[in-house]
This record gives C-alpha cells, structure tokens and sequence, in this order.
C-alpha cells in the first residue's frame, strides 16, 4: 500500500514566513530557511514553498532563498508563485528544487503546463488550485487565482481534468473556505477532485489536528495532506501527527 504524505507548506512573503486565516490578516512567523530545517528534522516527507505575493505583484521567484532552504533539506521541494516561463521553472530546479506549483499563471498561460512536463517531465509540474464553494458551477466550485483574490470563471473539477490532460503530475487542492480555519478539510471538495483524476491529490485548507488529516487522507481520499498552523503553533510535531495517523490506521513513514 503507497504511504501517504505529510507536507509542510511555508507561505513566504517579503522572504519572511506568514500565516493567515482565508488567505487574510497574515502574520510573519519566521525564518523560511530555519523552519525548513526544523520539519526536516522532524521528518516531514515534502515541503512547499509558495510566494504569495509574486504572482499579484508581477514579481519572480525568489532564487537566493530557494536555495538555502533547498540547501538544508534532503526531501522533495516544491516552489510556487510568480513562475511565468520555462526559465523560471529551470531556474528553480538549479536552485535546488523538484517541482514547481503553477496556480495563477496555469490559468493564465495553460500551456506553461504543458511545455514544463515536456521538458522536466510531468513529476515536476503541480498544478496549484484554490477553490471556493459556489452554487452556480457545475461541480459547485469556483477557481480562484492571485491569492484567492480574483475570480476565474473555471469550474474546479473541469480545470483539474483539463491540467491534468495539459500534463499536470500532480495536484495540491487548496479549499478557500477552509483555509488556516484549522476545523478541517473540505471533504467533499477533496474527493469530488480525487475521484476525477488519476494523479495524486494534495488536500490543502483547513487541517488542525491529526483526525482532520486522517479524515481526509481515508474519507477525502487525498494522496497526502498539507499543513501549516498546526505545525507552525506548536501545536504538533510532525513525528507526533504521524504517529497519531498511524494508530488510526493510516499508512505513513514513520
């Protein structure tokens, strides 16, 4: 049976770590570079590194600090926010990553998917998602880009398949309504996207305690599950989640 994943998101801004509630009121919490060494030790399986505001302000990634904390992990590395090229994606890679999240900008230009999995191969290219209840699409999820803070007039499962279709190995599925809440994923948004593509889901939004991510990685039926305010209080340790997880029946890396 194939492990799930417990991955660590660091929501960056101005170089800094932040964590805010429905992508609102953030709050710096840290040093990325220190953070990152931190959960490696702890013994996260991934981490995800996403700029928040590159994308919103036209600005690049940051490569100095990818590469230091690509420098203190030994684990897979995704980087988000602000990538518009191909030579961005290179450029990322060299700095020492092994994927790259494309969100706004694979809505904007599709075809960035499709010529990153051609050249890096499909495993590099995830698909960042952020969706949002909404009565009037077909699936009942709207798409969101710059942050959740424009509206696209995608629907969330058409866009998933589609992504997937342009070559998309992956998906980090991020429910707006449940973002940094801590009361727990968006059950229904996860499986509605699991069970409508064949690549590995990422359920994102919402974890705040060890049942929520069993809730979604068994009910859900996510791939892995990504965390931030559980981890980033305090709260919980990697270790102690996984251990939780575990004992309920979830097959982790111990």
């Amino acid at each position: 049976m194939l492990k799930k994943r417990i991955i660590i998101c660091l929501d960056v801004k101005d170089g800094r770590t932040t964590k805010g509630v429905k992508f609102k009121d953030n709050k710096d919490i840290g040093d990325p570079v220190d953070m990152a060494a931190e959960y490696y030790r702890q013994g996260v399986d991934e981490l995800v590194f996403y700029d928040i505001m590159a994308s919103a302000r036209g600005k690049k990634p940051i490569l100095d600090l990818i590469a230091r904390v690509a420098s203190q992990v030994f684990i897979p590395f995704c980087v988000g926010g602000g990538i518009a090229t191909l030579d961005d994606i290179r450029q990322i890679i060299l700095a020492g990553a092994e994927k790259v999240s494309l969100n706004s900008q694979a809505v904007k230009k599709p075809e960035l998917i499709t010529e990153g999995a051609r050249v890096f191969g499909n495993q590099c290219i995830v698909l960042g998602m952020d969706a949002a209840k909404d009565d009037s699409m077909p699936s009942g999820y709207r798409v969101y880009i710059n942050g959740g803070r424009v509206a696209t007039d995608l629907d969330a499962r058409e866009w998933a398949q589609k992504a997937v279709r342009l070559g998309a190995g992956e998906i980090v599925l991020n429910s707006i309504d449940a973002d940094g809440t801590r009361d727990g994923y968006e059950l229904k948004l996860t499986r509605l996207i699991s069970d409508a593509v064949e690549v590995p889901v990422i359920a994102s939004g919402g974890g705040g305690t060890p049942q929520h991510l069993a809730d979604v990685l068994q009910d859900g039926r996510a791939d892995a599950a990504l965390i931030a305010s559980m981890v980033h209080s305090g709260d919980y340790t990697v270790q102690g989640i996984k251990q939780e997880l575990a004992a309920k029946g979830v097959p982790v890396r111990l």
